[in-house]
């Protein structure tokens, strides 16, 4: 038999983690030199990222298809208004409570809505939304329906710091959502949630826990888009049901990830570039952006199998972001090479 070498990157993947790795340290010094609306647009298009990257996650290799993912960030949001604006906790700590929590509200939510399969599963998970959506609507002391503004809870911090701090952390959530996403893809629990994408039934006669994976994915997920919710609204400081738990949201990161290319890490980066191009050329036409957006997301799925980046990947064999192993024949063994890769 021909000796046979495994690889888990290519030439591509390689010149970009080049790349990441100067983005990181340019991201880093913005704070420094770039302007306060380059900084607030770039905080806004990390925190989109890192949302498309982890709905991608669990809809693209998870299966999960979830319209609901809003009902997080409302929680991550409210819990930034109740610990850091009403009780005087440090907004920055906050953040981290609302992950935590929103983790673990999602733990006894997954238990009612894993009993629904396919369409029902995303109609539950908005239905699921829109009942916390009431809860803070109805919950005057955080503000009610009319909502609450929560300037208070960043008096004392030097403007430039507060600026430098949201922009930092959006970096390290949108950028390290993608490094995250790729380290846990190409480990035993990654290829046991693509196994699960592909067929339920198969992953269990292979010993794998659906239950428990798919439990796990969720409730990561929820603890993400917490953490990110709790950031949006320290940057706005301006928080009501209407504009947190808002299902724009969640239609946002679908069209985003379905352009990109769901199924691949490299689609909801795509994806994100085009929707903040759209909206900035088109900003003066007020919402009409959406709809642009809503058109190429229909042309994309009708044309383009896989979205952009699918196609790409399919036509020139670029994986910048490799999940898969490839088995070649090793240089200088005889025979014919061949070529074998998992599927992502």
């Amino acid at each position: 038999m021909p000796e046979v070498a495994v690889e888990t990157a290519t030439r591509a993947s390689r010149a970009a983690a080049v790349l990441f790795s100067g983005l990181i340290v340019l991201v880093a010094s913005m704070p420094w030199w770039a302007g306060s609306g380059t900084m607030r647009t770039g905080v806004e298009l990390l925190y989109y990222l890192a949302l498309a990257q982890i709905w991608n996650l669990m809809a693209g290799y998870g299966g999960l298809i979830s319209f609901g993912q809003q009902a997080f960030i409302g929680i991550g949001g409210y819990t930034l208004v109740l610990f850091a604006y009403r009780l005087g906790l440090d907004p920055y700590l906050s953040l981290v409570i609302g992950a935590v929590l929103a983790g673990l509200f999602a733990w006894p939510m997954s238990k009612l809505l894993f009993r629904l399969r396919g369409a029902y599963f995303a109609v539950g998970t908005w239905i699921v939304a829109e009942c916390w959506r009431l809860v803070f609507a109805n919950w005057s002391w955080l503000g009610g329906g009319s909502g609450i503004s929560i300037t208070a809870t960043v008096r004392g911090i030097d403007p430039w710091w507060r600026e430098a701090l949201a922009f930092w952390l959006a970096a390290l959530i949108g950028l390290g959502s993608i490094a995250g996403v790729y380290l846990l893809l190409r480990s035993r629990f990654g290829l046991a949630l693509m196994a699960l994408r592909d067929s339920e039934a198969a992953s269990e006669s292979i010993g794998i826990s659906v239950a428990q994976v798919k439990t796990w994915i969720y409730v990561a997920a929820a603890a993400a888009f917490g953490l990110v919710g709790g950031l949006i609204f320290l940057t706005k400081l301006r928080i009501s049901p209407d504009s947190a738990v808002s299902i724009n949201w969640s239609v946002t990161i679908v069209f985003i990830v379905v352009i990109g290319g769901i199924g691949t890490i490299e689609g909801p980066i795509v994806g994100v570039i085009l929707f903040f191009l759209l909206r900035e050329y088109l900003a003066d036409y007020g919402a009409i952006y959406m709809i642009a957006f809503g058109l190429l997301a229909i042309a994309v799925m009708l044309t383009l199998k896989g979205g952009i980046w699918g196609v790409v990947q399919r036509r020139f064999d670029v994986h910048l972001f490799p999940v898969q192993r490839r088995v070649r024949q090793a240089q200088g063994a005889s025979g014919g090479g061949f070529n074998v890769e998992t599927s992502t």
